[in-house]
């Protein structure tokens, strides 16, 4: 249940976080049945007294005979990958726009920094949810750091928590993202046990993201606590295991999820789409992986697929690839 308060309080710190002004003209090719495209986007705009380019979805092409009109752009990171990939995108191209944001899915370091060498600007992202709207973003000013989701925006309240006790973490340590602000919600419809199992006593929410709090207030999501994996008793964050896949030669993205083990519990399996060309199987990504991190945190199994299942919203659906493998470790 999300009031006029919450919606409008957060687009108004969008507004002024973002620097937004009646002279900016907003390139739009999100889906409006999501938060991203409606709440964030729309209303920010609207709220700034600014005009927009809307598009019925993202046409890579229709975005570069746009661009010129334009000045900002909020997308999800396949927009981003798409564009870096066309050598359409220039420094000259983007010259007039000031800003680029992308969020609601994780934004590759590597195609962060590839856009900074292609146009000389770097890509803002911030975290949000439907639940929350805007919590946290990369600064107008200052350092964008890739990787990172940014700084808590002002008058939200943030902290990483323990999931199982709920006590609050130190610097750098893995646990729950807690919020509390005028930008969350007041609960899930007609349903009062959820909403009292998923905020605390003191009023924070309970977002179901892991992350880390650095000593600059800077916070990396490392993934969702349902996809945390369990192997023979011991916990492996996706996340970790991803950027060492990632970073091999040939490997363009990945992601890590558990599958059903007789004697672990769960096998930490991985899924790897590999780049155009690119020559590198089940064996050369786990030899890879060797000495790069903690042998229980390795996968067991690595599969190659064309590409990863996503909704509309650039998210990779983990459960469907749990769903597919379920019985990788069970059958001979």
């Amino acid at each position: 249940m999300l009031t006029h308060d919450n919606l409008a309080s957060n687009a108004l710190t969008m507004v002024d976080y973002w620097r937004f002004t009646a002279d900016d003209v907003l390139l739009h090719a999100l889906p409006v049945y999501h938060t991203h495209g409606l709440f964030v986007a729309v209303n920010t705009i609207v709220l700034a007294g600014g005009s927009m380019l809307f598009l019925a979805r993202f046409d890579v092409d229709q975005v570069f005979r746009l661009l010129p009109r334009a000045t900002t752009m909020m997308g999800v990171p396949t927009f981003y990958v798409r564009m870096v990939e066309d050598p359409r995108l220039t420094a000259a191209a983007c010259a007039h726009m000031r800003l680029f944001i992308s969020g609601s899915a994780p934004l590759l370091e590597e195609t962060h920094r590839a856009w900074r060498a292609k146009t000389g600007m770097a890509i803002l992202e911030r975290y949000g949810m439907t639940e929350t709207n805007m919590s946290t973003s990369n600064p107008y000013d200052g350092d964008r750091i890739a990787g990172t989701v940014g700084l808590a925006l002002p008058g939200v309240s943030l902290r990483i928590t323990d999931p199982e006790t709920g006590a609050v973490l130190g610097t750098d340590e893995i646990g729950m993202i807690e919020v509390k602000g005028p930008n969350v919600f007041k609960g899930y419809w007609r349903m009062p046990e959820k909403t009292a199992a998923e905020f605390r006593a003191d009023g924070f929410f309970i977002t179901g993201d892991l992350a880390t709090l650095d000593a600059r207030g800077y916070v990396r999501i490392v993934g969702r606590g349902k996809d945390l994996v369990i192997t023979g008793g011991l916990n492996v964050y996706p996340k970790e295991v991803e950027a060492e896949i990632d970073a091999i030669p040939g490997v363009l993205e990945s992601a890590v999820f558990g599958v059903a083990h007789k004697d672990l519990g769960e096998g930490v399996t991985a899924a790897v789409v590999l780049r155009p060309g690119a020559e590198v199987d089940e064996a050369a990504i786990i030899a890879a992986l060797d000495g790069r991190l903690a042998r229980f945190k390795q996968p067991r199994r690595v599969v190659i697929l064309p590409e990863l299942p996503r909704n509309a919203m650039s998210k990779v659906q983990k459960n469907l690839l749990r769903d597919r493998f379920r019985d990788l470790y069970l059958t001979p």
